[in-house]
């Protein structure tokens, strides 16, 4: 059973940082791109950062550019976004997500995995 478990957040003060972490199991991590999604109230879900499997290709929204470093430790099953600058803005709920294959009727077919959240809120 696939599970990713963030943590991490919390209410910091603009120009603050935090270090959110999502912890794996239950599927190859290893081999699996990671994602960093973040929701915040009346909008739509949205891709913060990427990164591949072996930490080589990191992707990021242009919002969060210079500000965020998304990185992973293979041998903890573990992928973090460090968030420094934060700006009122960047308050969302943040999920880190992953795509697994399953097998449906012998067909290989993507499924979308997502952990439960943590919140972040920057106010003063």
């Amino acid at each position: 059973q696939v599970q990713l478990v963030e943590s991490g957040g919390g209410l910091v003060q603009p120009g603050g940082s935090l270090r959110l972490s999502c912890a794996a199991s239950g599927f190859t991590f290893s081999s699996s791109t990671i994602s960093w999604y973040r929701q915040a109230p009346a909008k739509e879900r949205e891709l913060v950062a990427s990164i591949t499997s072996t930490g080589s290709v990191t992707n990021y929204a242009d919002s969060v550019k210079g500000r965020f470093t998304i990185s992973r430790d293979n041998a903890r099953n573990t992928v973090y976004l460090q968030m420094n600058g934060l700006k009122p803005e960047d308050t969302a709920v943040y999920y880190c997500m992953t795509v697994v294959t399953i097998r449906w009727l012998g067909n290989p077919i993507p499924k979308p995995c997502w952990g439960q959240g943590t919140q972040v809120t920057v106010s003063s």
